[in-house]
């Protein structure tokens, strides 16, 4: 079963912990989408991930959130749930969240979980294609 991410608790626990439960959010959620993506040759280690994010600074973090957009975007559209935004849109955000002290960071995250949100309802359903929740 694919836990749903709530995003409250991802901005508290992160400022919380000086960004190390983003770490965490980054394990977890590249974990879930390899599951529920299955074998698309994108698959990427969560360990990985962690890693390449903290050695490059973040910058890594921008690639992750394009490539998991298109990922969540390619599985939406394959399985008919919800999803008007895809990795550009994402990066796009986190790029602009450089200008705006990340306020665009955090709502490009946002956009983001709750389009993974929807993804996991259909999954855990084991509807992909009949039914989907709307947020």
């Amino acid at each position: 079963m694919i836990r749903q991410r709530n995003f409250a608790t991802v901005f508290l626990l992160s400022i919380i912990t000086c960004g190390i439960y983003f770490f965490y959010f980054l394990y977890t959620t590249t974990r879930d989408m390899n599951i529920m993506v299955g074998n698309d040759n994108r698959n990427t280690d969560p360990g990985i991930v962690v890693l390449l994010s903290l050695v490059t600074c973040g910058l890594y973090d921008l690639f992750w959130y394009y490539e998991q957009g298109e990922r969540i975007k390619d599985l939406s559209d394959r399985n008919h749930v919800p999803c008007s935004d895809n990795g550009v849109t994402y990066l796009l955000f986190h790029l602009l969240g450089y200008l705006t002290c990340s306020i665009l960071s955090w709502i490009g995250l946002y956009l983001f979980i709750k389009n993974f949100n929807n993804l996991a309802f259909a999954y855990n359903s084991s509807m992909f294609g009949t039914k989907t929740q709307t947020m």
